[in-house]
């Protein structure tokens, strides 16, 4: 068993809560963790019971500190961003961060394709730590999207919602075509849904903010909606 954790937001109960609960191979989390302290810190109790894999979301690169909490955790080396990644037998895909329009914000064409490509035009001043600005270690470049174009998945996860979500994207539609997947599982937005995509033969579940979900998009804790999506749960 596969789970996925939607948006932590600084609350960890859940991950760890569904881990005692259901013993999965493995978690895979989707974004947006605000770490006040390291990742590994953070799921400690749990880290001995399953195998921790993320993506990165927009607020991961927010603060200083939040970024270094991710990145430069000893779990660093589970980010799935950008590669193809074989856990307990499924092939899962991984595009972490968000579409921005100083980068490339379909459906307009990418602006800059690569973070080389932006650095090449940074001022010193525009600069963090010799490289390119902090927020947009968490943009989604081109270069990190054409690498999974080839290749081959049975599930793609990503921060950013494909177009079944209002305020989705065509272009993560056609990512999950040209990889094979079955399934997509995104965070973002705190809403929990099952919809379709590629002519019905994707299936696309949203997770809520700390919410979880398994393999087949059940919801296994509901996590905390925003108010959009308590509208529509109670309507």
């Amino acid at each position: 068993m596969i789970l996925f954790g939607g948006d932590p937001h600084g609350d960890f109960r859940s991950v760890i809560q569904a881990v005692k609960t259901y013993s999965p191979q493995a978690v895979v989390l989707l974004g947006d963790f605000d770490l006040e302290r390291s990742l590994e810190e953070e799921l400690s109790a749990i880290l001995n019971k399953t195998e921790i894999w993320f993506i990165h979301g927009n607020h991961d690169a927010d603060q200083d500190r939040w970024y270094d909490n991710l990145f430069s955790s000893r779990l660093a080396h589970r980010n799935l961003h950008g590669r193809v990644v074989k856990i307990a037998g499924v092939r899962i895909a991984g595009l972490g961060g968000v579409f921005r329009a100083k980068i490339w914000r379909p459906p307009a064409a990418p602006r800059f394709s690569s973070p080389n490509d932006l650095l090449s035009i940074c001022g010193k001043g525009e600069r963090w730590r010799g490289g390119i600005p902090r927020k947009h270690h968490a943009s989604i470049f081109w270069q990190h999207y054409a690498a999974l174009w080839h290749q081959q998945a049975d599930i793609l996860v990503t921060h950013e919602a494909p177009s079944c979500h209002r305020y989705g994207f065509k272009e993560l539609d056609d990512l999950a075509v040209s990889l094979g997947v079955k399934c997509v599982f995104h965070g973002h937005h705190h809403e929990h849904y099952t919809k379709a995509i590629g002519n019905g033969k994707i299936t696309v579940h949203g997770v809520a903010k700390a919410g979880i979900c398994d393999q087949e998009g059940k919801v296994l804790i509901p996590g905390q909606l925003d108010a959009y999506s308590k509208q529509k749960v109670n309507s």
